[in-house]
């Protein structure tokens, strides 16, 4: 696989830790053993697999990255479940590419300014063949950082809304 042009971000080792402890909707997670294959891990951007041990935790990404570079999304802060590992795990694979790109769902590319305030985004049906989707996401994420206002995106499933992963400008 060639390399991406665009580095999709899995949740902070520092990140996570808070996380288990105590979500960013202020409960404390439950962890469980999985019992089936698929639930996407934001902790290392892969699908879990049967026995794993995951929890679902409430995650506000928007919120974090405005912490870090000192910007306030307001109104845009959202709060959303996300799956997991209970424990550490190794992070993510960078040989693997985009992450969750292998279903052939529809994925909503979010934009954000540098204050951490939608500027647009765009919904894109990921092919069934993965080299395609893997294609394709390059494509939306080059063709939403050739405006320069956009300091990241987030990469979001449609069907549920949730939150896949983070890509800031390169």
């Amino acid at each position: 696989m060639t390399p991406l042009t665009h580095q999709p971000l899995a949740i902070p080792p520092h990140v996570l830790d808070e996380l288990r402890e105590r979500d960013d909707a202020g409960v404390v997670p439950r962890p469980y053993a999985y019992d089936t294959d698929g639930a996407p891990l934001r902790c290392c951007l892969r699908r879990g697999r049967t026995g794993e041990r995951i929890s679902l935790v409430s995650y506000a990404p928007l919120r974090r990255w405005a912490a870090e570079v000192d910007a306030d999304p307001g109104a845009y802060d959202e709060v959303g479940p996300v799956f997991i590992h209970t424990g550490t795990c190794q992070g993510p694979d960078p040989a693997l590419g985009y992450p969750f790109a292998e279903t052939g769902a529809l994925r909503v590319f979010r934009r954000y300014n540098d204050a951490g305030h939608i500027t647009g985004g765009a919904v894109v049906q990921l092919p069934v063949d993965p080299v395609q989707a893997q294609t394709v996401v390059e494509r939306a994420l080059h063709t939403a950082f050739t405006d320069s206002e956009v300091a990241l995106v987030h990469v979001r499933a449609v069907d549920y809304g949730c939150f896949q992963y983070e890509v800031r400008r390169p």
